[in-house]
């Protein structure tokens, strides 16, 4: 059996090499965007990838690339032009999520995130779950999936050492809710990208204003919806903390003999610098050089893998390059729906001739809708992309302009609840195999209550402004 396994991996080590290098060509396309014929060499090179990852890919992401492929079908024989605009789309989303992942995988590496993700347990339980929840949400800036398998394992292995306890629940709560935030509040996440990629006339501060309070305020919420802890459990708590930050300490060459330069504030300096960089970034290209916001977020990123790995070159260092061989099914569903965003976009701005007869009460109500569509397909396993698609592509093309930050503030608060309160998205999948409580009851049962409050108070404020901007 062995031998016959070994023999399988051999025989697919070369596709495996071929998707990988597909897939850095859709990279490289994608930062050289502005170069002619950049766009469409990124979407045939996600599109080769994906096929050739096909016997390896879900279900989800192979309905939403077949479908994609319906709505090329569909652009032929309507309107040709519309193809270009959107592998345009295709390949810049398709760049975006690609260096993302790149940069997850390079800070992956860091002795710091160890540090930090077991940091972020001291303290009594009420400071502990905040520290968690806002600590995670923080990590899932650039590490997105990433963060949550990083505290996630924490939590797992304090479930192997001592077995189940309120203290690992609450702590389980935190994480989902930490990074189901991110995708309301994060300036490099897929949501908040996606949404201003198909809401073009929607700027990203107007949009983050909004959210990032809302994501504050939820996080806080989720405090009213923890499980008390016994006192016993909590000295517990303490020196399991005290005593890994020690070994922490212990084995790192670098730490001062006092203990608290690197084990203390240090990483988290170092982090969240790294962070306001990339953001700063962002911000940069997409304002100061008028870069599309989603390049902006793909050159930005970029930079800091740069950057990551000069440093290791100068460390006399040289960590292999990352294998891009199993994104297959990260291509297929954020290339997929860019491009049939981009159809839809287009076919719907065909069909409007002048302006829409629509009653003014539509608008408020379509926006109060948004966020419940996204979770209630959520509980159905369908992934949020998808619905974010379909809105962003419909909704957006005839949406009043001044409204905008309505729809948007809808789709990406409907996002994240979705994302911590439904048992059929990746980071309580996740969090089922670290840690082995049931997906169902970690993000279903234990947040449900939590996730009606954000779905309600997120409708009625893209009410709101929906009804006060149109």
């Amino acid at each position: 059996m062995p031998n016959i396994l070994a023999l399988v991996i051999q025989r697919r080590a070369p596709l495996l090499l071929i998707r990988s290098a597909l897939a850095y060509l859709a990279l490289i396309a994608a930062i050289l965007a502005l170069l002619p014929g950049m766009a469409g060499l990124g979407a045939a090179a996600v599109s080769l990838a994906v096929i050739l990852g096909w016997r390896d890919m879900r279900l989800v992401p192979k309905v939403v690339f077949l479908v994609a492929g319906f709505a090329l079908a569909f652009a032929l024989g309507r309107d040709p032009g519309m193809i270009a605009a959107a592998a345009e789309n295709m390949s810049r989303l398709a760049g975006l999520v690609l260096a993302v992942m790149l940069l997850s995988s390079v800070l992956g590496r860091t002795s710091d995130l160890q540090k930090i993700s077991v940091s972020l347990f001291g303290g009594r339980p009420r400071v502990r779950y905040l520290s968690l929840a806002f600590g995670t949400a923080m990590v899932s800036i650039p590490l997105n999936f990433g963060s949550v398998a990083v505290v996630g394992s924490v939590v797992g292995e304090r479930i192997r050492s001592n077995g189940d306890s309120a203290s690992t629940r609450n702590a389980t709560r935190a994480v989902l809710r930490g990074f189901g935030v991110s995708p309301t509040f994060s300036p490099l996440s897929i949501s908040v990208v996606l949404t201003l990629t198909l809401l073009p006339g929607l700027g990203s501060l107007q949009l983050l204003m909004l959210t990032i309070p809302f994501s504050i305020a939820l996080l806080f919420s989720g405090l009213i919806w923890r499980e008390p802890e016994p006192e016993s459990e909590r000295e517990r708590v303490q020196v399991e903390v005290s005593g890994a930050s020690a070994d922490i300490s212990a084995n790192n060459s670098a730490t001062t003999s006092s203990g608290v330069s690197d084990a203390g504030l240090a990483p988290w300096f170092r982090f969240c610098a790294l962070i306001l960089a990339i953001c700063a970034g962002v911000f940069l290209l997409s304002h100061q050089f008028q870069l599309s916001y989603a390049y902006a977020v793909t050159l930005s990123c970029m930079g800091a893998v740069i950057g990551a790995r000069l440093l290791a070159w100068s460390r006399r260092t040289n960590p292999p390059l990352v294998s891009m061989a199993n994104v297959s099914n990260e291509l297929a569903i954020v290339g997929g729906s860019a491009f049939i965003g981009a159809v839809i976009s287009a076919a719907v701005l065909g069909q409007i001739s002048g302006d829409l007869n629509v009653p003014d009460w539509l608008w408020p109500v379509l926006a109060a809708a948004v966020p419940w569509v996204f979770f209630i397909a959520g509980l159905g396993g369908v992934n949020p992309i998808v619905i974010g698609t379909l809105a962003g592509g419909i909704l957006g093309a005839v949406w009043p302009e001044n409204a905008l930050v309505g729809l948007g503030f809808a789709m990406v608060t409907g996002w994240g609840i979705t994302a911590f309160g439904t048992p059929f998205a990746a980071n309580a999948l996740i969090m089922e195999r670290l840690t082995g409580y049931k997906a169902a009851d970690a993000s279903l049962r234990w947040s449900l209550s939590l996730a009606l409050l954000g779905l309600t108070v997120a409708s009625a404020l893209a009410a709101g402004l929906t009804l006060v901007l149109a």
